[in-house]
């Protein structure tokens, strides 16, 4: 009965075991008798290699393989392997009933009985041509892409380990930076980094980046082999395995000196271009401006000599006219000085029609006598943040087109208005619509009209480069310009500039009727121009101070190191020899810190300077009250905020402004 039982239960073991190897699909699994012969026959074994049950069992399993291996006698050694090594496995090409091939991995495993007897062999087979093509893709990919990334050679394209070291290097790292691959592999990428930058840590800082946000950009200057500089672009990326685990950085580099040069030129040549707008500008103001100035001068003259002949009753009234026409070139001086100095990019809070009033005379000289300017600016205008000077040379180059346009004289009309357009780039902006009744232009010219050097003038008479300011002023401004014209009956130029929200700054301006000045000051004055120092001493010594004059700043020097004592100084900022009034300024300060100091200038570079550094200053030239009031307020109050009109005490980022009377 037990033997019986046992027979069963090995049967049932049998039955699902053959069972279990019948329902694999996906495996080719069969046996072989000793010698290869092909002795069982499962569903996955049909699926994969076409053959029936019936058309393999009896059959040598060497026919699945490729003629090629057979050859070769590959099924023997495979079989002699599994017999010597246990186990025989392999991948390689294997052929379907239909001749077709597959990739297939093989394992081979020898069956013995309880003896040791070699009874045969149990074989898998699985067919893995879809894995081996992807691997092939994957393999050409990164064949393709090595090949790629060595064949750039205009970037530097490497990577680094999370230390920062150099782990590959391309040819376009080896052309910029001047090391072979087997130079720099290993080595950390600092060392393309200057002894400043090293000094300052910027390449753990650019890692720290790139770790912590993902990516590392920027430009700076980079080291070659050689020791040369050069300007680049630089990007780190970091890297990481599925675990989100850094596993290095990704770095491209690009050598972009050439632009940054290129980037260089064009500044200087944008900056030669606004002189040069700027010269056209004043051209067309020259005519205009000697015709004003010989009217002054006429009048100065006459009257002076009208002074030396005539009756007491008469030289109030001679005085008073020449004293009007000097004020009025002083206020043309200064116009010209802040409109033809050199200049950056210098936005500043405006008051659009203040601006445009004051530059009435300006415009009026830009244009002809026979053309009527008019204004029509609006009430509660917005103010603007736009580079005032640059303004004012738009305007006037404006106002010298709009002349052109009327040879036979018109009407040139500037109106501003507050203008809200939802939903646009400038939804509040302030307009300025710059109109004149001339010959207008037709459509092709007002295609062209803001292209550099364009020009419809004849030659001699224009360059081109009015308009093309006007744009580049707009576009810098963050602004739009537009033009409507029709031929015949004139052009209107429309700017639209940005609203800000900024107040306006208001310039703080006190009476010129100075009062008592309750003491006599002890006034040291360092002038080189003898006439001017003559002038200033008398309007002080007739106020009541005592005063020493000097002829520069060494001399002046030479008279505090005597020892005598002052209440305050007033210097010229601009002096030949070594020592300038700003120079003495900054000496007085350093050895006299209780002395305060005056500086007079008409215009100079050094003002902004000055301002910088704390001292007041007045502009040339000065009416005798306005100098009083300046002097006196600077010796009895060194650090006040209110000044005279004509003198400017101001925060540090202020500049020097012309006082009106």
């Amino acid at each position: 009965m037990a033997s019986q039982s046992g027979s069963a239960t090995e049967s049932a073991d049998e039955q699902r075991f053959r069972l279990l190897v019948q329902s694999v699909t996906d495996y080719a699994i069969y046996m072989l008798d000793p010698t290869g012969i092909v002795t069982s026959w499962n569903p996955g074994a049909e699926r994969f290699k076409g053959y029936t049950e019936a058309e393999i069992i009896g059959q040598h399993f060497s026919r699945f393989y490729t003629e090629e291996d057979r050859q070769t006698r590959l099924p023997h050694r495979a079989l002699a392997t599994a017999v010597n090594e246990g186990r025989f496995e392999q991948e390689g090409w294997r052929v379907r009933k239909d001749g077709a091939r597959m990739w297939a991995h093989v394992i081979i495993d020898p069956i013995r009985d309880p003896s040791g007897t070699l009874v045969g062999f149990a074989k898998i087979t699985r067919d893995i041509s879809a894995q081996k093509a992807a691997r092939e893709a994957l393999r050409q990919s990164e064949e393709r892409f090595r090949l790629l990334v060595q064949g750039v050679t205009d970037y530097a394209i490497f990577m680094l380990d999370p230390e920062g070291v150099v782990t590959n290097w391309n040819s376009g790292a080896a052309r910029i930076k001047g090391y072979t691959e087997a130079e720099i592999v290993g080595q950390h990428f600092s060392r393309f980094y200057n002894a400043e930058d090293r000094a300052a840590g910027k390449p753990a800082r650019a890692l720290e980046t790139a770790t912590r946000e993902g990516r590392f950009e920027a430009e700076g200057w980079r080291v070659r082999k050689d020791g040369t500089r050069f300007w680049a672009s630089v990007v780190i990326d970091a890297i990481r395995d599925e675990t989100g685990r850094l596993i290095g950085f990704a770095k491209v580099t690009r050598d972009i000196t050439e632009r940054q040069n290129t980037q260089e030129a064009l500044e200087k040549a944008r900056a030669s271009l606004f002189q040069a707008q700027k010269m056209e500008a004043l051209g067309g103001l020259s005519s205009g401006i000697a015709h004003d100035f010989n009217n002054i001068l006429t009048v100065v003259l006459g009257n002076l000599d009208l002074l030396r002949r005539a009756p007491e009753q008469r030289r109030e009234r001679l005085i008073n006219n020449a004293v009007q026409a000097v004020e009025q070139g002083r206020k043309l001086t200064q116009q010209l000085l802040a409109f033809g100095r050199r200049h950056l990019h210098q936005p500043e809070v405006l008051d659009l029609n203040r601006l445009i009033l004051g530059m009435d005379d300006m415009l009026k000289q830009s244009l002809r006598g026979d053309i009527r300017v008019a204004f029509d600016l609006a009430q509660g205008l917005w103010p603007v943040e736009v580079d005032p000077a640059q303004l004012q040379i738009a305007l006037i180059n404006l106002a010298v087109n709009a002349r052109d346009a009327m040879p036979r004289g018109g009407e040139f009309r500037i109106r501003t208005e507050n203008v809200t357009a939802p939903g646009s780039e400038l939804e509040q902006s302030i307009a300025i619509a710059v109109a004149d009744t001339g010959s207008g232009m037709p459509p092709e010219v007002v295609a062209r009209a803001f292209e550099p050097f364009f020009t419809t003038k004849e030659v001699g008479k224009g360059t081109g480069l009015g308009l093309p300011q006007v744009y580049a002023f707009v576009q810098q401004s963050r602004g739009s310009v537009r033009i409507t014209s029709e031929v015949n009956r004139g052009t209107t130029f429309t700017i639209s500039l940005p609203r800000t929200h900024a107040p306006v700054a208001e310039a703080r301006r006190e009476s010129l009727k100075p009062d008592d000045p309750g003491r006599s000051l002890r006034v040291l004055v360092v002038e080189d121009n003898a006439q001017v120092a003559e002038v200033a001493v008398s309007i002080l010594a007739e106020r009541g101070h005592r005063v020493v004059s000097s002829a520069n700043a060494s001399e002046a020097l030479h008279v505090l190191d005597g020892g005598q004592s002052f209440d305050v100084i007033l210097s010229d900022l601009v002096m030949p020899g070594a020592m300038n009034g700003f120079d003495l300024a900054l000496r007085v300060r350093e050895r006299w810190p209780a002395l305060p100091v005056l500086l007079a200038t008409g215009y100079s570079e050094q003002a902004a300077r000055a301002i910088k550094a704390g001292f007041p200053l007045i502009s040339k030239p000065y009416q005798p009250a306005a100098l009083l009031l300046a002097l006196e307020g600077t010796a009895s109050a060194p650090v006040a905020a209110a000044l005279p009109a004509d003198v400017v005490r101001v925060p540090r980022t202020a500049k020097v402004i012309a006082g009106e009377t």
